[in-house]
């Protein structure tokens, strides 16, 4: 094969040798002497798509490149190459942070040299981060982490489903795990034949691969291993192959995948649905183990050997050290036992005066005079301390009239990010006039007794009521109001002082902030439940 040389006026470093004929090598110079390759990511055999790290010697960075090889003279591989090549470019106009933004698409004799062997190529901005493949190189990822990493795709996914376009998350080469731990659609460029639903099937098959280390549809590396399937074709769920592995994840990414049964998942709206709730549960469970005690060695004292060190270096051995830090304990200790022995004896004092009866106690409610001197008043019920934050499993959209508003991404409100938000729909009428109010419902697993609640929104002005309701599916009339306020720009905090143990809280939105455009909406970044002591 003959190479030549060709030099780019705008970029002295991008002198190198012509890739002819398809032979793409490192140093190689395709699209017309604009782009040198640097470093292979991979091939999609499906499409003989070849994904690479290039250098723009015009603009002087670093590009992805998904280089469509072939014969020019094949006309079934052209016209397959044309139409991939139409699907980026649609797809240019398309931004999502989880996607790497199409640069430009090139094609023979618009950017690309008959000579080349390339039939097009579609450039996006390089994405930063580790392959996919070496995520999960070692092992497969914990259940809650590959839940949480998929879900932004999955976002991603269903906006440009919305606009009828395909992005082609179908191939785990083509994405990257960015800096930031979120999965991103590093090389564009969708199969001419893709279709919305591969699109589902390829979250479903990332996801498979992030629980597994397998990939569960054709085409795949040669470098991962196969999954399993079923007699039917489906791929063996993930729970079979690792026991941690929850069931409704393992279902979710076999019913993305597979074909052959009724009740699979074919939309990506469907599967993000389902995934949103899964990662909430999930990062509930890691959350609830994390609190778990670790499990000592037997015995009085743990050796040297036995000692979890927080630093690189073991602290040196200091006798002097070691007796100063033995004569503080024990002055913290005769200290400790001072304070308990005070609070014994006032508790005594307390208690010990002529007892109530019981009949009276229960008839007879605490005082204290009136500011004219006549009825007396209840004093309200001291506000709980707080214990730390209690992650409710699930959280919904309530209404008593009309629909549930932007019942989808409700989940925000409970996903430990601020900078993404929940927002009831916009209204011209305020309340009660368009509906009585909207809210979310929050399901906890046991019934729990709640300090407060914390409200971050920027919709100042905005009156909740946080209210217990009896069952998930109870009618608003029978929910009881435990805590009012009203939200300023920021977080907002709400005693419940009258709180009784609920599995069930509503946080019900009686009246609506107003943002620039005066319409009637609410924003809310997350909600926070403080547990009792």
């Amino acid at each position: 094969m003959t190479t030549r040389r060709t030099d780019n006026s705008n970029d002295a470093t991008v002198k190198g040798v012509r890739a002819l004929a398809g032979d793409l090598l490192p140093g190689g110079i395709i699209g017309d002497g604009r782009y040198r390759l640097l470093a292979p990511f991979g091939v999609d055999l499906r499409g003989n798509a070849h994904l690479w790290r290039a250098r723009d010697g015009q603009l002087r960075r670093d590009v992805a490149l998904t280089v469509l090889v072939g014969d020019p003279t094949n006309r079934e591989a052209t016209v397959a190459a044309r139409r991939t090549l139409e699907r980026a470019a649609h797809a240019a106009r398309f931004t999502s942070p989880s996607v790497s933004r199409v640069l430009d698409v090139l094609g023979v004799g618009s950017g690309v040299d008959p000579s080349e062997g390339v039939l097009g190529v579609v450039v996006a901005d390089f994405a930063q981060g580790t392959d996919l493949v070496d995520l999960i190189a070692e092992h497969p990822l914990p259940a809650g982490t590959a839940a949480r990493l998929v879900e932004p795709l999955a976002i991603a996914v269903e906006q440009a489903h919305h606009t009828g376009l395909v992005l082609g998350v179908d191939h785990p080469q083509r994405v990257r795990v960015g800096p930031d731990g979120a999965l991103r659609l590093a090389f564009p460029g969708p199969l001419p034949q893709a279709s919305l639903q591969d699109d589902v099937k390829g979250l479903g098959a990332i996801l498979y691969l992030l629980l597994t280390g397998r990939w569960a549809l054709p085409g795949g590396p040669p470098t991962i291993p196969v999954a399993p399937r079923e007699r039917d074709g489906s791929p063996v769920s993930p729970a079979l192959l690792r026991n941690d592995v929850p069931d409704d994840l393992a279902d979710l990414a076999v019913r993305s995948i597979a074909d052959t049964s009724l009740g699979n998942i074919r939309t990506s709206s469907a599967l993000l649905t389902v995934l949103e709730g899964i990662a909430q549960r999930a990062e509930l469970l890691e959350q609830q183990t994390d609190l778990l005690n670790p499990v000592m060695p037997s015995g009085d004292q743990l050796s040297d050997q036995d000692t979890i060190w927080t630093t690189n270096k073991r602290p040196p051995k200091d006798d002097g050290r070691r007796r100063k830090l033995a004569i503080g304990v024990t002055a913290l200790t005769v200290a400790t036992v001072s304070v308990l022995a005070w609070v014994g004896f006032q508790l005594i004092s307390f208690f010990g005066s002529d007892p109530v009866p019981a009949a009276v106690q229960q008839t007879v409610a605490p005082t204290s005079p009136s500011p004219t001197g006549n009825q007396p008043q209840n004093n309200p019920p001291p506000a709980p301390k707080s214990a730390g934050p209690v992650k409710p499993t699930k959280v919904a959209v309530f209404t008593a009239k009309g629909d549930k508003d932007n019942a989808r991404t409700v989940g925000r409100v409970m996903d430990g990010k601020p900078g993404t938000i929940w927002s009831t729909l916009k209204y011209k009428q305020p309340f009660p006039a368009a509906k009585p109010g909207v809210g979310v419902l929050a399901t906890f697993k046991d019934p729990t007794k709640l300090a407060q609640v914390i409200i971050d929104s920027p919709s100042e002005g905005t009156v909740v009521e946080i209210r217990s309701a009896p069952t998930a599916t109870a009618k608003f009339d029978d929910t009881k109001v435990i805590g009012t306020a009203t939200l300023v720009n920021g977080k907002t905090e709400i005693a419940l002082p009258a709180a009784e143990p609920t599995q069930f809280v509503l946080v019900w939105i009686t009246k609506l902030g107003v943002d620039q455009d005066d319409q009637n909406v609410t924003q809310v970044r997350e909600i926070e439940f403080q547990l009792a002591q």
